[in-house]
């Protein structure tokens, strides 16, 4: 076997044993939903992925905050799940038939002083899902406080292309990626200045990638960035030379 073909079997094989292990195969998982931020979603903007304000980002109130366990410290913003209260397991509880999907922008952080079945929701190794009240009262009554539920994780469809916001100075810079379709979440990414050659960068936190000690001012960036299907997509020079920090460019592509 050459090493090309054993290269592509590997990454094959790789990408299938990653989708199982993170819920992408298809298949219905057990787990919990409790709700935050109340009726007006106000307290979930912001949060650990690093999207700001939901709705200027495109995620509105559909969106959760993953335990520990699905949070997968931040490589887990931007995936996409459907939710469905337990109806067999409360039914006084749940609404019939019912479902809705969430895009996860947040994380729900572990309370080791409470025990994990009785208000530590999200210690590990818990699965939960603490979502936007909006997107909670879609599936169950709120009095529930907390239901059972089975969730899906599925592709996200987002409309328009992938987005960069750039923010930082030099010498540190900032890349926030939003909108990002398919599996809505990134897992490699790489950024070429037109007077640079290709720099790997790493995750900084959440949805925000980041390049240290290179001063990029000036310079015509292009980017490959690979999703965690292991798709990649290539954006040659999509952020101007003249950028400034602050600003947002939309690259005419997505993953679908």
């Amino acid at each position: 076997m050459g090493m090309g073909m054993f290269f592509k079997l590997s990454l094959i094989l790789a990408m299938y044993f990653m989708r199982t292990a993170f819920g992408f195969d298809g298949s219905w998982q057990y787990s919990h939903a409790t709700f935050y931020g109340g009726a007006d979603a106000s307290g979930t903007m912001g949060g650990a992925c690093g999207y700001g304000n939901l709705y200027t980002y495109g995620y509105g109130t559909n969106t959760v905050a993953l335990s520990t366990a699905l949070f997968n410290d931040g490589a887990s913003c931007g995936q996409c799940y459907v939710i469905t209260c337990d109806y067999n397991s409360v039914p006084q509880w749940c609404l019939p038939g019912r479902s809705v999907t969430v895009t996860a922008t947040n994380f729900c952080p572990p309370n080791w002083a409470i025990p994990s079945d009785n208000g530590g929701w999200c210690n590990p190794p818990r699965t939960h899902f603490d979502m936007a009240q909006p997107a909670f009262e879609q599936i169950a009554i709120t009095t529930a406080g907390i239901v059972p539920v089975q969730y899906q994780r599925v592709s996200c469809y987002k409309r328009g292309n992938i987005r960069f916001t750039l923010n930082g100075f030099p010498y540190f810079n900032n890349f926030l990626v939003w909108n990002v379709g398919g599996p809505g979440s990134i897992s490699y990414m790489m950024v070429r200045g037109d007077k640079t050659n290709w720099m790997v960068m790493s995750r900084n936190w959440g949805a925000i990638w980041m390049l240290n000690s290179v001063d990029l001012s000036g310079q015509a960036l292009s980017f490959y960035i690979w999703n965690s299907d292991w798709q990649f997509l290539y954006f040659p020079q999509v952020v101007y030379n003249n950028w400034v920090y602050g600003q947002t460019y939309e690259a005419y592509a997505n993953f679908y």
